[in-house]
Parts: structure tokens; sequence; C-alpha cells
């Protein structure tokens, strides 16, 4: 039995639920989502609250049980306060520039990359080398985040790269000589 599944997901006053043919939708203060659950899965709206109920005990059921309230508590937390990722860009001449509703990024190579917007998520820039991916869909918000890092990711020697605030880069170190090693012929 899904231990996570059986808790209920609290609203809380700013946020309204609605279940129509096994589809719920959130709608809150930052705006609103919908989820379409799947068909193992139910659920029911009491008194500000929204409680997940599984069709049978099968073990699918038990996974989709606790993955539906999972998702159905980031929504609500989404419509309510939104997510946000922080990314750093180190490296010498890598910089982003805000472009219209999307990115300029400098990122070391020949050309610069032009990043678009995507409905639903603000992109923020501060100084010229931090980049707030804002918005209400937590999985949304971390995609756009991976994303914009994959476009250079830090590297493991000098750490150079995109990387997300507080992330710790495992650094490597570079060759070294040989001890007793003279040169030419060896």
């Amino acid at each position: 039995m899904s231990r996570i599944g059986k808790k209920p997901v609290l609203l809380g006053e700013s946020v309204t639920a609605t279940i129509v043919d096994n589809k719920i939708t959130l709608k809150g203060p930052k705006g609103e989502l919908s989820l379409d659950m799947h068909p193992l899965t139910s659920a029911v709206v009491t008194d500000g609250q929204v409680v997940v109920s599984k069709k049978n005990d099968t073990k699918l059921a038990n996974a989709i049980h606790g993955l539906t309230r999972s998702l159905i508590a980031n929504m609500a937390n989404g419509v309510k306060n939104g997510y946000e990722k922080k990314l750093e860009m180190v490296g010498t001449g890598y910089r982003v520039v805000k472009k219209g509703s999307g990115l300029q990024l400098s990122l070391g190579f020949s050309h610069t990359i032009d990043f678009p917007a995507i409905e639903g998520i603000n992109l923020e820039v501060e100084g010229n080398t931090i980049i707030f991916v804002k918005g209400i869909d937590k999985q949304l918000v971390g995609q756009i985040a991976a994303n914009i890092r994959a476009l250079r990711p830090p590297e493991p020697y000098k750490g150079k790269g995109v990387r997300y605030s507080g992330e710790h880069v495992r650094r490597k170190a570079g060759k070294q000589a040989k001890a007793g090693a003279t040169g030419a012929g060896k």
C-alpha cells in the first residue's frame, strides 16, 4: 500500500480544485494547472483537501497512487507559490543578456546562443552571469533549467560552464609530469 498516496493534499484558502471526468484542475493566485489522472486512480475534493484513492490493489496501482498524489501536491504548490531554479555561469567571458522574453548566451563558442522564451516560463537575469527560471509547473521549470545547463555543462578540470546554484562540481587533477623524466627520448 502506498504511504504517500494515503496522505491528503492540503490546498489552502487561495487554491480551488475541480474534478471532471478523471481530470483535476487547480486554480490559484499564480495560475491554473490540470492533470489527466490514470484510470487506476480517482480523487475527491473535500473541505480544502484532495484525497486520492486507487481502484484496485495491484503493484502498478500502488505506484500510480503515490505518483498521482505527488503530482497533485506539486500542482497545488505551483499555483500557490510557484517554482524557481537558479543557474550560475562560471568562466571567463561567459555571460547572459535578456533578449526580448528569451535569453542570449555567450558560452565560449564562436557564436552566441539564442534561447527562446517558453510559454508559462519566466526567464530573468541578475547581473550578467545568473539566470532565474520561474514558473508554476515544477516539471517544466526543471526541464527548461536542464536544457539551459546542457548548452555548456560544467567541466571537471576548471569547473567552467553553466551549473545549478549550489551544485558541487567534482574537480579532477590535470596531467602531471612523471617523476624522474628528463624530457626527450624517454
